[in-house]
């Protein structure tokens, strides 16, 4: 489950920048969309990253801090 909070949190902040850049983009007239400009010939694998990235982002809002496990050695275990 670590790993998939992980990949979780990895796409969420990709899919997050992605968002931000797109809003400044449109601000100065273009388009900073880096999933598109990256993936844009190939639609499909576009749709897959956003749809990869929304799910992340729904299983962030509902497991949050519940599906992850800090390290055994972790300092946040002694709190």
């Amino acid at each position: 489950m670590k790993a998939l909070h992980k990949t979780a949190f990895v796409l969420m902040v990709i899919g997050s920048l992605d968002w931000g850049l797109v809003a400044i983009g449109n601000w100065m007239g273009s388009n900073w969309n880096v999933v598109n400009l990256i993936f844009g010939s190939w639609s499909w694998l576009e749709n897959l990253i956003y749809l990869l990235v929304g799910v992340s982002a729904l299983l962030l809002l509902f497991k949050g801090k519940k599906g992850y496990q800090p390290p055994v050695n972790s300092p946040a275990q002694g709190m």
